[in-house]
């Protein structure tokens, strides 16, 4: 039996070219949706036939309308629901009855609104599949298919955009509308335009893999609101772009979070859902982007151009400034400035006026003209150190701005090496711009971002080139002696773990975890300090107690055995003190590392992304400097090499200032068994090792506390 998934797949071609199209619940009433819909499919000249559907009615738009969608008379690829919320099940049980697969439920009134809604939209989901149907929304604005050979404007937008080869995916149908007005005003095609709203049936998730599958889109932009599956997310962006090579750019809105402050242990409080977000599309190779502008920037930079060869590239200019702010932006961004050959010095330094600066960035000077900006890019082009050209103008009073316009697509159009341009101004550069844009060459209002956007059609080609990131099979860790523990604590219906289960825990997946012994009364203290070896530390074990060392629940260089009974009792008074009710399980003697750096290991469970580990530097401050760095497990070894060079500490650990490095091999080590353990184990909520003490290159790490929540 098919998955909804391969349902999906199947069906969603019917979604972009049906051959036939039945619009259920449409009207006479001209601005509103039902009839807009049926207008615009008719408007963008569809390639198919238009059965219009609305009980009551001849003729919608001058074409013959079906009272019930099972009086059509011939087969229908796609229905379009737009009646009410209330009775859109109806309609699409008799979608169902008729045969028809693929649907687009524009109607708003569901999820959205709570209440009833959810109910209504579990109720159309179980139809669809009741039927093997796939539907797209519902409160969405539609789908919109510029192909030739279909020409599907199936939406209530306000145009049919041009053709092209960007995808675009939004969960937001009103920002679809501003987007298409956006790209329309910048000659921006689309290959796939979709909202799909509630995304109760096909997810972003389905769309990404047909998309990859689609040879028109070459970059698949897709904007969220909020992420339901974060973990299939992941494996299909992963997956889409190591299978076609298309880039995905992503815009994720709330960046915000203030419930993460609420949570009880480090890792809770500093793990917010936009830092995982960050993590998680990193990982998968996604592109993030700020901002619709920054998104549309990259992306026809995909579209438009091909991919540079290296990262040497040319810069030609008539105003200093400008080059200096594009040189800075491009070496930030791992580019270089191509060192020109002999060739090209000698013709600039032939053509050019004396006052040019003929090295890279070229400066052609104020008062250049068209023959200027001819020469500089011929000879950029020309030249083999060189594998892209960005252009930048400045309008003056004698500058030929359409006319340079032209030179450069003219030029360009000679060689398979990328060209971008910064027209800068608004009115004065507006016919060039126009040029440019007609000729699909990446135009940008600000110099900066055509460097940025250079730089990351560069960074994703580097990507490519690696090989995918294998997890370790950990073949050596014990899962049940982990699960035996866990089991028992639920059991006895206790979610916080004390440290001597938690070792255990740790123990079980091989973490580098301390030599403890649990005591009930100062003798077995000091008994257990002897056997294990001073110097020891003791620490409360209690479900009261969370942050131990705040109230004086841990005493550290305990050097015999009157020191050990005297740690015992302080402690005890301590913890009463605090919180005379508090439950007292014994007092946790361990053995003592006495030198090393502290880190901080954390793992939690996030409602998306599941399990997610968290790395920094540790130790009592570690909420205070917040130096940490997030990724989603499970792990490889090259994530948790990246994890050490992203927090600003890092160098700490690869050795400053005379101090030997840390052992880094360990560290990864330790970073990939936590994470596949809180893959293994998603009723592990929290988890914290804080600190873990790394020692010199060679000696390993310790787990020096460690508690859990589940």
């Amino acid at each position: 039996m098919a998955t909804r998934a391969e349902v999906h797949q199947k069906n969603i071609q019917n979604i972009f070219y049906p051959e036939s199209i039945a619009i259920v619940g449409t009207n006479k009433v001209k601005g509103t949706v039902p009839f807009d819909i049926v207008n615009n499919i008719l408007k963008a000249e569809f390639n198919g036939v238009v059965f219009p559907v609305s009980p009551g009615e001849r003729y919608i738009a001058g074409v013959k309308a079906y009272k019930y969608v099972t009086d059509i008379p011939d087969e229908v690829d796609l229905a379009i629901l737009v009646f009410p919320s209330s009775v859109c099940h109806l309609a699409l049980e008799q979608c169902g009855q008729k045969g028809i697969k693929s649907v687009i439920v524009i109607s708003a009134g569901f999820k959205e609104v709570g209440g009833v809604g959810v109910e209504r939209e579990k109720r159309i989901k179980q139809i669809a599949e009741k039927y093997d149907m796939s539907f797209i929304g519902p409160n969405c604005l539609g789908v919109i298919n510029p192909d030739p050979k279909v020409r599907l404007n199936a939406s209530f937008a306000r145009r049919m955009p041009e053709d092209g080869s960007i995808g675009f995916l939004s969960q937001s149908g009103a920002l679809c509308t501003a987007v298409l007005d956006y790209a329309y005003s910048r000659h921006i095609g689309f290959s796939k335009f979709v909202s799909f709203g509630n995304k109760a049936d096909i997810s972003e998730i389905d769309l990404l893999y047909y998309l990859r599958d689609d040879p028109r889109t070459k970059v698949i932009l897709l904007y969220l609101e909020e992420v339901s599956d974060g973990k299939g997310l992941l494996e299909a962006a992963e997956n889409v772009i190591r299978e076609s090579g298309k880039p995905i750019l992503v815009l994720k809105a709330g960046r915000t979070s203030k419930g993460a402050a609420a949570a009880a242990s480090h890792t809770g409080s500093l793990a917010g859902s936009d830092e995982i977000c960050d993590a998680g599309f990193e990982q998968a190779g996604m592109i993030r982007c700020d901002n619709l502008e920054e998104m549309f920037n990259k992306a026809i930079a995909f579209a438009y151009q091909p991919v540079p060869k290296s990262n040497r590239m040319a810069i030609i200019t008539n105003a200093g400034g400008p080059g200096v702010l594009t040189t800075d932006a491009a070496i930030e961004g791992g580019l270089e400035l191509a060192d020109f050959s002999e060739e090209t010095t000698k013709v600039l330094k032939k053509s050019l006026p004396k006052t040019a600066n003929i090295k890279n960035p070229v400066d052609v000077i104020g008062d250049a003209r068209a023959d200027r900006y001819n020469v500089a890019l011929s000879a950029a082009f020309k030249d083999d150190n060189v594998d892209s050209v960005c252009v930048i103008l400045t309008p003056q009073s004698m500058t030929e701005i359409d006319l340079i316009a032209r030179e450069v697509a003219k030029v360009s159009s000679h060689y398979d090496k990328p060209v971008f341009a910064s027209f800068m101004g608004e009115a004065d550069v507006a016919e060039g711009v126009d040029v440019l844009q007609r000729n699909r060459i990446p135009h940008y209002l600000l110099p900066e971002s055509m460097a940025r956007s250079l730089a990351t059609v560069y960074q994703f080609k580097e990507y490519l080139k690696k090989k995918k990131k294998e997890v370790p099979a950990l073949s050596d860790v014990d899962k049940e002696a982990a699960e035996k523990v866990l089991s028992e604590a639920k059991k006895e219906g206790r979610n916080y773990l004390p440290e001597a289960e938690a070792v255990k825990i740790l123990q079980a997946y091989k973490l580098p975890v301390l030599k403890s012994k649990v005591a009930k009364n100062e003798e077995e203290a000091a008994q257990y300090a002897q056997e294990i070896g001073y110097p020891v530390v003791m620490k409360i074990m209690s479900d009261d107690v969370v942050h131990k060392s705040d109230i004086g629940g841990v005493v550290l260089n305990i050097e015999n055995d009157q020191e050990a009974k005297d740690a015992y009792n302080s402690i005890m008074k301590k913890v009463k003190d605090h919180n005379p009710d508090a439950k007292i399980d014994g007092i946790l003697v361990t053995q003592m590392v006495t030198s090393g750096e502290e880190v901080i290991l954390g793992a939690k469970q996030d409602p998306s992304f599941k399990g997610v580990v968290m790395f920094g530097l540790g130790g009592i401050f570690v909420e205070v400097f917040k130096d940490v760095t997030f990724k989603v497990a499970p792990l490889s070894e090259d994530d948790a090499e990246k994890m050490l060079s992203e927090i600003r500490g890092s160098q700490i650990l690869y050795g400053v200032r005379g101090q030997a490095p840390r052992d880094i091999a360990a560290l990864k080590d330790a970073i990939v068994r936590l994470s596949k353990l809180v893959d293994d184990f998603p009723e592990i909520k929290e988890l914290d090792i804080n600190p873990m003490l790394v020692q010199e290159e060679g000696k390993g790490c310790y787990v020096a506390d460690a508690r859990i929540l589940i």
